[in-house]
């Protein structure tokens, strides 16, 4: 695939797109990579749907998008897709901007298949679809926002760079929080050294906003919770959980403990008082 597409390449794929194509490629510029279940949640509403297996094909053979397999001691990864191409200058078009606005380049894009990120990225576009599926699945309740790392970084990367940003609505109560997601392979103190980060933005913006941990599983989550239980100021509303209770109950569920006691909370319960002030 060339990396300038030709016209009739462009043109080909032009006929053949939907809205949902281009929210597909809208997600795999800001989110780098999806993979095969991950695109099917989000768009097809079925992680397990033939329909968007079927149809990333048919994006693949029109130049839209690329795939690879990591690799895997035992058995065989999913498919992960990224931006092609094609795909990446349908995007220019689709938003009216000019191609070198996106900041896209098709080495960088597939750079992803050798990262050691890799993991950590595709677990929080894990997260992601947990909480989209949740919202789905919640009466009255919305995933309003879901900035990632990037778009987080820009906005308050002064103080701090979490991995996402989201705002979660459920009759009338909203809950704005931050989102680490922990793969378990950093030290607990280089985890408990970015709370002074969060706590510093609450003091410069005066709000109060909650941080969500995401860890790999419940050993991991007690020992966090008991090293952050020490670290989170009173600025920093820190609640954990783990990546089998997102996936179920899922997260709008009592799965959330703070640091300091082992009780689950709801997500709706965890928006701070209306008069706390740090």
């Amino acid at each position: 695939m060339p990396a300038q597409p030709t016209p009739a390449m462009t043109a080909r794929f032009a006929g053949r797109a939907t809205p949902r194509d281009y929210a597909l490629l809208d997600a795999l510029h800001t989110h780098r990579v999806l993979t095969t279940r991950q695109a099917a949640a989000l768009f097809f509403g079925d992680p397990h749907s033939r329909r968007a297996r079927t149809r990333l094909l048919q994006l693949h053979r029109l130049g839209a998008v690329d795939r690879f397999r990591p690799h895997t001691a035992t058995g065989s990864a999913p498919w992960h897709w990224v931006l092609a191409p094609v795909g990446a200058h349908a995007l220019a078009h689709r938003r009216g901007v000019p191609f070198a606005r996106l900041r896209w380049r098709h080495d960088h894009a597939l750079a992803i298949a050798h990262s050691t990120r890799l993991a950590h990225t595709t677990g929080t576009t894990d997260c992601l679809v947990a909480f989209t599926r949740a919202a789905r699945a919640t009466p009255g309740a919305a995933l309003e926002t879901w900035w990632g790392e990037a778009r987080c970084a820009a906005e308050w990367g002064r103080h701090i760079r979490p991995d996402a940003y989201l705002r979660w609505r459920q009759d009338g109560t909203v809950v704005d929080a931050f989102v680490e997601y922990d793969t378990g392979t950093e030290p607990l103190d280089r985890v408990a050294a970015k709370l002074p980060g969060y706590a510093a933005l609450a003091h410069t913006s005066a709000i109060t906003t909650p941080l969500l941990v995401i860890t790999t599983g419940p050993i991991r989550e007690e020992n966090l919770a008991e090293r952050l239980a020490s670290a989170a100021p009173a600025v920093v509303p820190t609640w954990l959980t783990t990546v089998a209770r997102l996936d179920a109950p899922g997260p709008a569920a009592a799965v959330w403990r703070p640091a300091s006691a082992p009780d689950r909370h709801l997500l709706a319960a965890l928006a701070p008082a209306e008069d706390e002030d740090p």
